[in-house]
């Protein structure tokens, strides 16, 4: 899909992956779906089972060739987030809670003003954090060796 690079990239993107969106442009007008993908650097999103496209893909070493039915991607402009209580479109605001958490609420006419919950998907990491110290991380002996010390001389430059 020859998709060029977006000329004015969105900084603060409301909108994230497995969010419940509303199609509100184009040939799947009205429709609903999960995000499968955000693809930040182009402005765009990728709806489960939306937005079909026909793909003519060559046989290979290891595959069959044929026509197969691909999601492309829609612009983030052509969609909307659901209002968790009336099941309508909205935009998203964002606001502090009574103790200090900063959620994402449903705002604009027709929204209820309902918090929309931050999806579950996106708590667990894609890459897990290593355990174990690498060949390149530094030993916790040296981080905490004491190098400088003003008072009693140490580490102190030759001038």
């Amino acid at each position: 899909m020859g998709w060029k690079a977006a000329e004015k990239l969105i900084r603060h993107w409301k909108i994230l992956r497995s969010d419940n969106v509303m199609i509100i442009r184009g040939k799947d007008k009205g429709e609903s779906g999960l995000i499968k993908r955000v693809i930040r650097s182009q402005n765009r999103v990728i709806v489960e089972g939306k937005n079909l496209v026909k793909k003519h893909i060559k046989q290979g070493e290891g595959h069959t060739g044929g026509i197969f039915s691909i999601e492309a991607p829609l612009h983030v402009s052509n969609v909307q987030v659901l209002d968790p209580v009336t099941g309508k479109p909205c935009k998203i605001g964002y606001k502090y809670l009574e103790d200090g958490t900063k959620v994402r609420f449903a705002r604009g006419m027709n929204a209820s003003g309902a918090v929309i919950p931050r999806p579950e998907i996106l708590k667990e990491r894609r890459k897990p954090r290593p355990t174990s110290p690498g060949p390149k991380d530094t030993p916790i002996e040296h981080v905490l060796e004491k190098t400088y010390d003003a008072k009693a001389g140490i580490g102190m430059p030759d001038l």
